[in-house]
Parts: C-alpha cells; sequence; structure tokens
C-alpha cells in the first residue's frame, strides 16, 4: 500500500503562488509515476499534472506555464508549484500515485483558494 498526504494549500489573491507537497510513504518502489489533480466544487475531478519515474512530465492545457510538478526521489516528495493563479485554479487538489500493478492511490486533498 501507498500512503499520500498532501500539505501546502490555503488562501491566495489571484496572480499570487502556491506550492502543494505530497508526502508519500509505504510501498515506495512499487510506484510508477505520480500526479496531481484537483476538483472544484460541482465539477468533476480532472488531471493537472503527471510524472513519470524517468521524470517525464504531462500538464493540462490550462495550466502549462504557470504550474511545474516535481519530484524528491531521495525524500519521497511530489511537488506543485503554482503561479500566476486565477480563480478558476481554486478546487481541493490531490496527490495520485499509480503502482506496478496499476492500481492508484490518492490523499486526502488540499484545499486552494484564489480570490479576485
Amino acid at each position: 500500500q501507498v500512503q499520500l498526504v498532501e500539505s501546502g494549500g490555503g488562501l491566495v489573491q489571484f496572480g499570487g503562488s502556491l506550492r502543494l507537497s505530497c508526502a508519500a510513504s509505504g510501498s515506495i518502489s512499487s510506484i510508477s509515476g505520480m500526479g496531481w489533480f484537483r476538483q472544484a466544487p460541482g465539477e468533476q475531478r480532472e488531471l493537472v499534472a503527471t510524472i513519470t519515474s524517468t521524470g517525464e512530465t504531462l500538464y493540462r492545457n490550462s495550466v502549462k506555464g504557470r504550474f511545474t510538478i516535481s519530484r524528491d526521489s531521495a525524500k519521497n516528495i511530489l511537488y506543485l508549484e503554482m503561479n500566476t493563479l486565477k480563480p478558476e485554479d481554486t478546487a481541493i487538489y490531490y496527490c495520485n500515485a499509480y503502482d506496478d500493478t496499476g492500481a492508484d492511490h490518492w490523499g486526502q486533498g488540499t484545499q486552494a483558494t484564489v480570490s479576485s
């Protein structure tokens, strides 16, 4: 099993920045890739960014150039640096890890709110 704990959310003004962290524990060696998803009120959960074990990244179009996903494998921490934040970025952000069996693991989520 993989346990994921997010932190770093909060309230920020339009144009501000937040840095989310996700600490992974448990069966770390089984993790193939990790990512961030978000879910706004009344909306479905959506992919924000992913990073593979080899460092390849993928972003949804609306966050390209503003968000950066990174992974500290030594500390087993996943980051999401979010800059130039907009009100539409307001959501609960979830950390995700998928393992070598294809199973998904999720954190409890952290709220990020951007005021206009």
